[in-house]
């Protein structure tokens, strides 16, 4: 998907809305549990529910990895289920030296059809460039994260700022803003004015908004540019709003209200 491709979307549909599909086969409904294929019945039905209000899918592809041969089925699955009007996102969080960097590239780009995937910075630009190679998919690069741990690096003194400073303005040189994206915790809001100044015109991917307490308003205030510039991620407040029969009707309910939020953010 190209950048204007993803920006019309979420002009059309009023949302940046990025769904997080973090199935957890020990908290989907019981009732599903009897399916011959339950993860993937889950994220059907859940994807049917929130496709009118999202704008992009996100698989943490940790929840399926841990399944085996049945959990990567489901995720193949998944991905070919939804709408190719929607932004893919392999939450993967990949990162390793160039050719094997490039195994994970033709994984996730061809082996399945996603759009994008999360890639750890730590070994540098060998480690990162091999996604960049491909046309029309995007890299998202960790740029500053949501867990306490981001004290431990991210936060820490180097040269003349933060070593997340340094991430984000180095790894610009190796991509474009039509092709490289920036994690960025919603939970790290304060943050959000320094960091447009040094991206000012690529896409962020903000977790963090829902169950772990982020603010949408202050994220879309501090955050958008002229072309919305944003995906913000709900992962568990979507499709763990109810455990029942009704999951499906719930977890519309609540993405119509993050898709409502948000029109009112992009007038």
């Amino acid at each position: 998907m190209t950048r204007a491709q993803l920006v019309e979307q979420i002009r059309t549909k009023k949302s940046y809305l990025c769904v997080g599909l973090d199935t957890d086969i020990t908290k989907i409904p019981r009732h599903l549990l009897s399916s011959p294929e339950p993860v993937f019945e889950f994220n059907k039905r859940i994807i049917d529910a929130t496709k009118d209000y999202c704008v992009s899918y996100k698989i943490n592809t940790a929840f399926y990895e841990a399944l085996g041969l049945v959990g990567w089925e489901a995720m193949e699955r998944t991905v070919d289920y939804i709408p190719d009007t929607h932004f893919k996102i392999a939450d993967a969080k990949r990162g390793d030296i160039g050719n094997t960097s490039s195994q994970y590239a033709k994984a996730f780009f061809e082996t399945m059809n996603f759009d994008a995937i999360t890639v750890a910075p730590y070994m540098g630009a060998d480690s990162v460039k091999p996604f960049l190679e491909y046309k029309d998919k995007w890299t998202i690069l960790l740029g500053l994260t949501s867990n306490s741990g981001a004290a431990d690096f991210e936060l820490q003194p180097a040269g003349d700022g933060q070593l997340y400073e340094k991430v984000l303005t180095t790894a610009a040189q190796w991509g474009t803003p039509d092709n490289l994206m920036y994690v960025i915790g919603a939970t790290q809001s304060d943050w959000f004015t320094n960091i447009r100044k040094l991206t000012p015109d690529h896409f962020y991917l903000v977790p963090g908004v829902g169950a772990q307490g982020g603010s949408l308003k202050e994220i879309s205030e501090k955050a958008m540019n002229k072309e919305v510039g944003i995906l913000v991620n709900a992962s568990r407040a979507i499709i763990y709003a109810s455990t029942g029969e009704d999951f499906a009707v719930a977890a519309t309910k609540v993405a119509k209200e993050y898709q409502q939020e948000m029109a009112g953010y992009l007038q």
